[in-house]
C-alpha cells in the first residue's frame, strides 16, 4: 500500500447506471449541483484511472460520480470486478434507474433517438437486450429509483435525498407505504401486509381521513396485532439494518402496504419510522399512494 492511499475506504463514489431514458442524466446533473465530480459515459475500465486521478488533485474527500451505460458492453465485467473486490478505495455506491417499458418507449419516441441496442429493429426489443445486460447489476444496487411515475423534479428530489450528505455513514431508511392495489414498489429491500388489520375504510368517520390523522392513526396502533407485529418486525429491520453497515451498504427500503395506501400502511409507516428514528436510525416516512384514491 502507499502513502497516498488510505487503509480504509475514504471519500464517496456514486456509480450511475440503469436503463436508457430512466433518467441517469438528470441524476448525474443533480450530484453535480450537490458537488460531485461527475463523468458521464464512462468505459468502466477506466474508473480506477478516474479515482485515482480525482484523490491526487482534489484529495479523498471529494465525491465522485460516474455514470456507466449500455454502450459500455463488456466492459461491465470490469465494472462488476472492480465493486465486488472494493478496489477502488472509496465508500462506493451503486444507483440504479429504472422505469417501465411503456414509458421508456414514450421517452425514447420524444427525444427521437435510437436505442443503442436496437440494431435496426424495434425499440422495444432494444429494451429488452438492455435489461438483460443490466440485470446483474440491477440486482446488486445499492440505491434503485424506478422513474416510472416521477417528473424531472421527483427524480432530483430524490437523488438529493439520498446523496446530500455524502459524509453520512449512518444507515439511511425509506418506510413507504403503499396500496397492493396499485402495485408493490420495486425498490423495496422489504415488504410487509397491513391488510391482517381492520380497515378504517369501512368506519364512516374515519373514510375520508388518512393513517397521519391521530384518529386513524389511534384506531389502527391500537389493535393488539399491531402493536404485536411492530414489537416483532422492528428487531428483524435491525439486525438486518447492523449487516447492512457491515457490508457497506447505507440504505435500506422498507415498503408497508395495505389495499388503497390510505389508512393501514400510512400508520404503520409513521410508526414504523418514529420508532427507527428513536433508536438512533435516520428513518423518514414516504407515502407512495396517499392521494390516489
Amino acid at each position: 500500500m502507499s502513502d497516498q492511499e488510505p487503509a480504509e475506504p475514504t471519500g464517496e463514489l456514486v456509480v450511475v447506471t440503469g436503463m436508457t431514458g430512466a433518467g441517469r442524466s438528470t441524476a448525474a446533473k443533480e450530484l453535480e449541483d450537490l458537488g460531485y465530480f461527475v463523468v458521464d459515459n464512462l468505459p468502466p475500465a477506466l474508473l480506477p484511472d478516474v479515482v485515482h486521478l480525482v484523490n491526487e488533485n482534489a484529495g479523498h474527500g471529494q465525491p465522485i460520480a460516474v455514470v456507466i451505460d449500455v454502450r459500455s458492453g463488456s466492459f461491465f465485467e470490469t465494472l462488476r470486478a472492480n465493486l465486488a473486490q472494493r478496489a477502488l478505495g472509496r465508500r462506493t455506491t451503486l444507483l440504479f434507474l429504472e422505469a417501465d417499458d411503456n414509458v421508456l418507449v414514450r421517452r425514447q419516441d420524444a427525444a427521437r433517438r435510437p436505442h443503442p441496442l436496437q440494431e435496426g429493429g424495434r425499440l422495444i426489443d432494444g429494451l429488452h437486450r438492455e435489461r438483460e445486460v443490466l440485470a446483474v447489476l440491477r440486482g446488486n444496487a445499492d440505491v434503485l429509483i424506478d422513474t416510472t411515475d416521477l417528473n424531472v423534479h421527483q427524480l432530483t428530489d430524490k437523488v438529493a435525498e439520498a446523496f446530500g450528505a455524502p459524509h453520512a455513514m449512518t444507515l439511511k431508511i425509506t418506510v413507504v407505504s403503499f396500496g397492493f392495489k396499485y402495485g408493490i414498489p420495486v425498490d423495496a429491500d422489504f415488504m410487509a401486509d397491513m391488510r391482517f388489520l381492520p380497515n378504517p375504510y369501512w368506519i364512516p368517520d374515519l373514510r375520508p381521513m388518512n393513517g397521519r390523522d391521530e384518529p386513524v392513526a389511534d384506531y389502527v396502533k391500537s389493535r393488539p396485532d399491531a402493536q404485536e407485529f411492530l414489537d416483532a418486525y422492528l428487531p428483524v429491520i435491525a439486525t438486518v439494518a447492523a449487516g447492512y453497515l457491515r457490508e457497506g451498504k447505507r440504505f435500506m427500503t422498507v415498503a408497508i402496504g395495505c389495499t388503497g395506501g390510505k389508512h393501514r400502511s400510512v400508520a404503520m409507516t409513521e410508526e414504523i419510522a418514529a420508532r427507527l428514528v428513536e433508536q438512533g436510525y435516520d428513518a423518514r416516512p414516504q407515502h407512495r399512494d396517499l392521494g390516489n384514491e
